[in-house]
């Protein structure tokens, strides 16, 4: 692995648009991901964890790490921004 990077996601910034708890997704209008190389948008994520779409509700400021997963993007950590 190339020196200065990291395979650990850092946080991104986000906003909730819309929770679906029934199917563990979750909708972001995000900024930029970094370690997925991917731009700012607004999209639908599955998240790892249930338990994280209780901590937040529609309109939140979050930050969150995601990952590519069995060819999906998974959320693996959020927590309502500061």
């Amino acid at each position: 692995m190339a020196m200065g990077t990291s395979a650990t996601a850092t946080a991104t910034e986000g906003e909730v648009r819309k929770i679906d708890k029934e199917n563990q997704k979750i909708t972001l209008k995000h900024g930029d991901i970094k370690n997925l190389d991917m731009p700012g948008m607004t999209m639908v994520f599955k998240v790892k964890d249930a338990a994280l779409l209780d901590k937040v509700q529609v309109g939140s400021k979050v930050k969150f790490k995601a990952e590519k997963s069995d060819g999906a993007i998974v959320v693996t950590s959020m927590e309502v921004a500061q």
